[in-house]
């Protein structure tokens, strides 16, 4: 393992311990890993598997022993710091992916590797794709999720201008409006002849159709679209009408 005597300069500075054999390293601490992945999945997350924690907490044992200098601490806690933060980074980053995207990622590892063993060499995206029984944009899509999802700071991302952050609710006064809209139609409804009216009321608030409202009136739905039509073209008028006189008040 390393020479945790650390070796010096010619100036007395220390300088890195020696790495004399990783594999030493790895078996020395291996419990100290696994025991840190089950620590972490258990309180912290179910959604990556405890293997895969196990795998990122050799990957930076490894890095902290390449990494480590004796400064009077032993090498056990350092690399216990290092592993248990290499985890929960992994952790943070899962929380910004779709539960979609961490199955996809699974999947998608699982097939490499076993591909790479297969044929002894790294695969092409047309031969994940073919292993997968996919088609090349499907698989494209497939990766696409597996991405984290980016998140930014509302303050670094808001403004004025962008329609993501307009508010789609009406004003007070385009409320205004359609209300006295709305009872202007019901108003002049009202003044219609009773076969109009029944129609607009069928085709509008029961949203039936032509075919409907003439099996209900028992005329056929040619008639029905021309009573329809004859009744907007009332109302139209009588809206104008009413427009007209507005203006002559004002």
């Amino acid at each position: 393992m390393y020479n945790i005597a650390a070796e010096f300069d010619q100036t007395g500075h220390h300088q890195r311990p020696v790495l004399e054999d990783i594999d030493t390293i790895i078996g020395q601490h291996s419990a100290l890993v696994r025991r840190t992945a089950w620590h972490v999945h258990s309180r912290m997350s179910a959604a990556i598997d405890v293997e895969d924690l196990i795998q990122i907490g050799l990957t930076a044992l490894v890095e902290a022993a390449r990494t480590f200098e004796d400064r009077g601490l032993s090498f056990a806690p350092y690399a216990a710091t290092r592993v248990r933060g290499a985890m929960i980074d992994e952790l943070r980053r899962e929380a910004r992916m779709s539960r979609a995207g961490m199955v996809n990622r699974r999947i998608l590892a699982a097939a490499r590797a076993r591909l790479q063993t297969e044929y002894g060499r790294q695969v092409s995206d047309r031969e994940m794709a073919a292993s997968l029984n996919m088609t090349a944009d499907a698989y494209h899509h497939m990766v696409a999720s597996t991405q984290a999802m980016q998140q930014d700071a509302i303050d670094e991302s808001y403004s004025d201008h962008d329609m993501w952050f307009a508010d789609a609710a009406d004003s007070a006064e385009t409320i205004l409006e359609k209300c006295q809209l709305s009872a202007s139609l019901a108003q002049n409804i009202g003044h219609l002849p009773q076969r109009e009216a029944m129609v607009l009321q069928l085709y509008f608030a029961e949203e039936m159709n032509l075919e409907e409202i003439g099996m209900t009136l028992g005329i056929g739905a040619a008639r029905v679209c021309q009573i329809k039509k004859a009744a907007l073209d009332r109302l139209k008028a009588m809206m104008r009408e009413e427009d007209a006189e507005d203006e002559r008040q004002k």
